[in-house]
This record gives structure tokens, C-alpha cells and sequence, in this order.
């Protein structure tokens, strides 16, 4: 290594010039940024050169590369060979852990060809620390400061108007206005509605003697319980009101309101304080101001509809809601469950209205038992656009009912269900994994068996269905068929030697991290990141989570729950969760963006156009992915 001293001015220009254009420093003051130009130092390393090893003691250099690349490499205790771990271009700074923890790095650091360093005393570097507040934040959370300068830049991109300084991690007391309009149970309903005109609300909330809540009563509830069946204004608000309505306590978050509206078709949630006493009541267009079209508008058009045009146009509408929730900087992860159960309500009222229909022509059984599964990213309740089905059902045989009768009974309608759905938007699986088909249409045995033949093989297929169908999902019917399949499951599936089969069938897809370049990129250029980005984190995740008993299928929520049983260790399942969610993002960035153009839908993104920011993001993605598997496979395959 040969480091030089160049006179400060040199080194001072060019430094800041390369790297205000890189996080965090591009975040950062002028005078911090002048700081570190006048404190740096260039380094020069050859090909192979070892910069930091273990052995060499407590790290007391910081390093921003100038030029070229650094790979960082874990020695292998059965080969002593050095397998890549990491690798960082230009702009990227190291070792960060080893500097705030006053340590030897854990892994070696070498130049892979020529590189060029800007070389910084620890001692400055502590300085910048205090001096500084992006520093820090970038040096505590680099990932995550990455990835919130990402998210703003998204919302930036998607953004549709002005709008309020609400966030969904703001606490629901902090949103409510006015106070709320109150009234007895014993009230009669005209003066309840008097006082709602009076005040120009919707609402009125029934209350105790203590203040707590008893009932909600809308204009809604006015037309359909009042006007409607004609009865006295004089009727005490106990008898119209809806009792016992869903509360969220005050310290809540916007985001628990949110998903409230979403999975309950609310308008409006009932907040209360620390007593459970009535605080105020938060409206929807309080959380999301944007929407053209609101969640509880959305819920009674696909509740009411009749005809399958209409539910078409509602499944539209979700669609373009997905821009507007993502335009007010709300997460990917929030956007995916509201969108989610919206999806899924509409797939409910497709089922139910074949269900009724058949029953009303005598097609159908009253007496048969079934529960409607769902599966794949819609079983993991996971964002994604223009995704096919992948569905399957469970029946019962009732005792004196033929089975070749219940079959056909439900063939019939599955088949009408199947293609309801496509015509609704949502496509026939080209796999053919669908309720329709009779393979994937069991009784509760038949499915024990089915799963016990592929834990039993281990054969690629049987992998690859258990892939699929082992995050299957109840979301119509009875649901109690769907528990006792998971709870058998949950048992069935501990097995070391089908848990080391999914192991090496996931690790076969690696993240594409070149050697030498970025990406291993496919012949167009690009990369396709559902594959190989966001594959790796639901297998990992779903393999956990079978090996210890976490029945949930949504992949965050795998990882969460399996490292309260397994200490996978928190700060890494926060950047595995922040990972999977930037993969996400991009994906369904990439996507309405292809949508606005008229282009088909695709997974394939080009690294090529993205910005500076989210390049580099996408490679710290893929090294998360790559982390993810290295302690699969040291749990699995030891």
C-alpha cells in the first residue's frame, strides 16, 4: 500500500467534487464536507492487496473508495479459502461496524484491482460523528438511511397534489380536530340527528355515564335503520345504534387506522384515551386526503355488486389506488395490506355470488362444507400487479351424501369462480393450480396425504408445489377445514431431512451479485427481481418459519416470528425486512410505470436506469439476500 500527502487544496477540491454525489454525504453540510476533504488522505492499493484483515487490531482508519473496487471476504475454516461477501464500489465507505465498536474487522478486506482510497484518522472520523447528524445516522443505519432517502424520492415520483403533514407513524390523538358529537343510549334518534345536522357531522357516538364508548350511529345508519323501515324519530338511540363499535386507543399509530378501514370497511375509527374513555373519532379522509375514491366506497361497491362488470371495475380501481396510497408516503408494506384485503374482498363476493346462484338453481348442496384457499403471493398477503391465481379448496362429505355427487357439485362451480376471476382481472394460473381443477380440489385427507407424499419424496416437483402451496390461506368457507390442515402441517413438516431438501432447492437461486461487475445480468440487461430478488427472502422465510411451527405465511411477519424463536438476531431481520420491502417497492414502481406507458407487465428491471441511490441500494439488496441465505444454510444443511 502506498499512501501519499498530497497538498490539502488537491485532495480538498476533488474530494468533495466525488463525494457529495454519494449518501450520505450528499446530505450533508458544506463545511462538514470541507471538513472531511481537509482531514483525508489518498491511499493506493494493487490487485489482491489485503487493506484490513482480522489479525491487524483495532480498525483505526475510516475509507470512502475514490476508484475502483473492494471486496471484503470470509475465510472458510474447512478450506481456508476466501468466499466474497461483499463488494464496494466507488463512493461507498468501510469498515463502519468495526470504527463504532472500537474493534478488528471480522472479515478481510482487498482490493480487486487497482483502487484508489480516501483515508481518514479515526480521530476525525469521531469528530465528523459529533459534528455531523446524516453522518451519524448513515453510520448507525447505513441501510436504512439508504433505503428512507429512497422511499422520499419514490413518494417525490408518485406525488398527485398537496396534502397534510399526517404520517402513518403518527399517534391517532395527534390527528383528531373537533371534538366528537356525544350523546345517552337513551337519546331518541330525532335528537340525535338534530344535533348532527347542527353541528354539520356524521357521526355520533353513544357514551356512559363514564365516558365510555357504547355505540356509533352515522347518516348511513339514519337512511337504512330510520328512514327506511319507517320507524319513530322517538326510538332511544340504544335500539339503531351500532353497539360495541371497534376502538383504537389513542396512543395508536395512523397505520392501525388505516388498516382498520381497510379490513373492516370502515369510514371511521373511534379513538379512545388511557381510561377507555371517549377521545374523538379520526375519519378516513383524515388518513388518506388523496383518494379519489374511498376505502369504504370501494368495500360497499364490491359488497353490493351483482354483476360481474361491476366487479371489474372495482378490482380497476384498486389498481389505481395503489399510485394515490404510495403518492401520500405511505410504506409498501401498509399499501400491500390494504390492497390486499381489498383484493380479497372482491374475490369473496365473486365465491359468494356463484355459491348463492348455484344454490338458488338447485345446483349446488346447502349441506356441503368447503373452505376456499388462496396461495402464492395472495396466500402471503404480498403486493403484486398482474399476479395469476393460484387457489385451491377443501370440502367435506356430509354423512349420507354421495362424494361423486359433492365432486360434481363442485366442479361446476369452481370452474365459474376460476374464470369469474379472470374476467375480473385477476388471470387463469398457467400452472393450472386453481380450485377448478380437481387436483387441487381435495377433502381434508386427501390434502394430508397429498402434502405428507411431497414431505416424503423431496422430489424437485414436490418442492416446487410445496413452494407454492404450503402458504396457502382460508379466506371463504369454512375455515375450520384450513386450521386442521395447518395445524397438521405445522407438525408433518418437521423433518430434517425435507427442511435440508428446501434448503438446497432455494439456495440453487442466488442473488445475482457479480464478481466482478454490479449484477450478473441476463441478455437484455436486466435483472428479474422477483426470481432472484425477492424469492430468496420468502424461501428463507418460509423455511424458518415451517421449522419452527410459525403458522403465519406473510414473509415479514415469518421472519419476525421465527427470530423470536431462533434468535436470527434483530438488526439483521430489520435489514432483511427493509430488503424484501425496497424489492418490493422497485418492482411495483417498475410496473405502474409500465402500466402508465401501455407496456406489459414484466419483473425484468434494467439496473442501467436507475438512479445513483437506488443502485446502490439494490446491491446492498442483494447482499442481505445473499446474508440471508449463508444462515439458512447453517442451520440446514450442517
Amino acid at each position: 500500500m502506498k499512501s501519499t500527502s498530497s497538498p490539502p487544496s488537491r485532495i480538498s477540491q476533488s474530494a468533495v467534487y466525488m463525494i457529495r454525489s454519494h449518501a450520505p454525504f450528499n446530505r450533508m453540510d458544506e463545511e462538514h464536507l470541507q471538513f472531511i476533504a481537509n482531514h483525508l488522505k489518498l491511499a493506493y492499493f494493487t490487485r489482491g492487496e489485503v487493506i484490513l484483515a482480522p489479525g491487524q487490531g483495532v480498525v483505526d482508519k475510516f475509507y470512502i473508495i475514490r476508484q475502483g473496487m473492494v471486496a471484503s471476504n470470509e475465510e472458510q475454516s474447512t478450506s481456508q479459502q476466501l468466499s466474497t461477501v461483499v463488494q464496494l464500489m466507488e463512493g461507498e465507505c468501510f469498515p463502519l461496524g468495526a470504527l463504532l465498536s472500537q474493534r478488528a474487522v471480522t472479515t478481510h478486506f482487498r482490493a480487486v484491482g487497482d483502487v484508489f482510497l480516501l483515508e481518514m484518522d479515526v480521530i476525525h472520523f469521531n469528530t465528523l460523528l459529533e459534528l455531523s447528524q446524516p453522518f451519524r445516522d448513515f453510520c448507525n443505519r447505513p441501510f436504512g438511511t439508504l433505503l428512507e432517502i429512497s422511499l422520499k424520492n419514490a413518494q417525490a415520483d408518485f406525488y398527485l397534489g398537496g396534502y397534510g403533514q399526517v404520517t402513518m407513524e403518527t399517534p391517532l390523538h395527534q390527528v383528531i380536530g373537533r371534538p366528537p358529537a356525544t350523546c345517552s343510549p337513551a337519546t331518541p334518534v330525532g335528537e340525535a340527528m338534530q344535533t348532527m345536522q347542527k353541528l354539520g357531522v356524521g357521526c355520533m357516538v353513544a357514551v356512559d355515564a363514564s365516558h365510555g364508548v357504547v355505540g356509533v350511529f352515522t347518516l348511513r345508519d339514519a337512511m337504512e335503520r330510520i328512514t327506511l323501515p319507517g320507524r319513530d324519530l322517538s326510538t332511544p338511540m340504544s335500539e339503531v345504534m351500532t353497539a360495541n363499535p371497534f376502538t383504537l386507543p389513542h396512543d395508536a399509530k395512523v397505520r392501525d387506522a388505516a388498516l382498520a378501514l381497510a379490513r373492516l370497511g370502515l369510514r371511521r375509527v373511534v379513538v379512545t384515551d388511557e381510561n377507555k374513555a371517549l377521545l374523538g373519532v379520526v375519519a378516513e379522509r383524515e388518513i388518506f386526503p388523496l383518494q379519489r375514491v374511498s376505502l369504504s366506497q370501494l368495500h360497499d361497491s364490491i359488497r353490493q355488486a351483482s354483476q360481474p362488470a361491476q366487479l371489474k371495475e372495482a378490482g380497476e380501481e384498486i389498481t389505481r389506488l395503489i399510485k394515490n396510497l404510495l403518492s401520500q408516503g405511505i410504506g409498501v408494506e401498509l399499501v400491500g395490506e390494504v390492497v390486499t384485503n381489498l383484493r380479497q374482498s372482491l374475490v369473496c363476493r365473486i365465491i359468494q355470488l356463484e355459491h348463492e346462484q348455484a344454490q338458488q338453481r338447485g345446483d349446488f348442496s346447502p349441506e356441503i362444507q368447503f373452505c376456499w384457499l388462496t396461495m402464492g403471493s395472495d396466500g402471503r398477503r404480498e403486493l403484486s400487479l398482474g399476479g395469476d391465481q393460484d387457489n385451491g379448496l377443501i370440502f367435506q362429505v356430509a354423512e349420507g351424501m354421495d362424494p361423486r355427487s359433492v365432486r360434481d357439485q363442485l366442479a361446476n362451480m369452481t370452474l365459474r369462480i376460476n374464470n369469474q376471476l379472470d374476467y375480473c382481472g385477476i388471470p387463469l394460473c398457467e400452472g393450472k393450480i386453481m380450485a377448478g381443477n380437481p387436483k387441487w380440489r381435495l377433502p381434508l385427507a386427501d390434502w394430508q396425504n397429498l402434502f405428507q407424499g411431497w414431505i416424503d419424496s423431496g422430489t424437485p416437483q414436490a418442492l416446487l408445489n410445496a413452494a407454492t402451496l404450503f402458504d396457502f390461506r382460508p379466506i371463504y368457507g369454512n375455515f375450520s377445514l384450513a386450521e386442521q390442515l395447518r395445524q397438521w402441517l405445522s407438525k408433518a413438516v418437521v423433518n430434517k431431512r425435507f427442511l435440508n431438501q428446501m434448503t438446497g432447492n432455494a439456495l440453487r437461486n442466488q442473488p445475482p451479485l457479480g464478481l466482478f461487475r454490479d449484477f450478473k445480468l441476463n441478455e437484455e440487461g436486466g435483472v428479474d427481481i422477483k426470481l432472484h430478488g425477492t424469492m430468496p427472502f420468502i424461501d428463507a422465510a418460509r423455511i424458518f418459519a415451517l421449522s419452527c411451527g410459525v403458522e403465519e405465511t406473510h414473509t415479514l411477519d415469518r421472519l419476525q416470528l421465527s427470530d423470536e424463536k431462533v434468535k436470527l438476531g434483530s438488526q439483521d431481520v430489520e435489514a432483511w425486512r427493509d430488503a424484501f420491502g425496497f424489492l418490493q417497492l422497485l418492482r411495483l414502481r417498475c410496473n405502474l410505470d409500465r402500466l402508465d406507458k401501455g407496456q406489459p407487465l414484466s419483473h425484468v428491471i434494467l439496473p442501467r436506469q436507475l438512479n445513483e441511490l437506488d443502485h446502490r441500494i439494490l446491491k446492498e439488496v442483494f447482499r442481505q439476500a445473499r446474508k440471508l441465505q449463508s444462515r439458512l444454510a447453517m442451520e440446514f444443511q450442517r
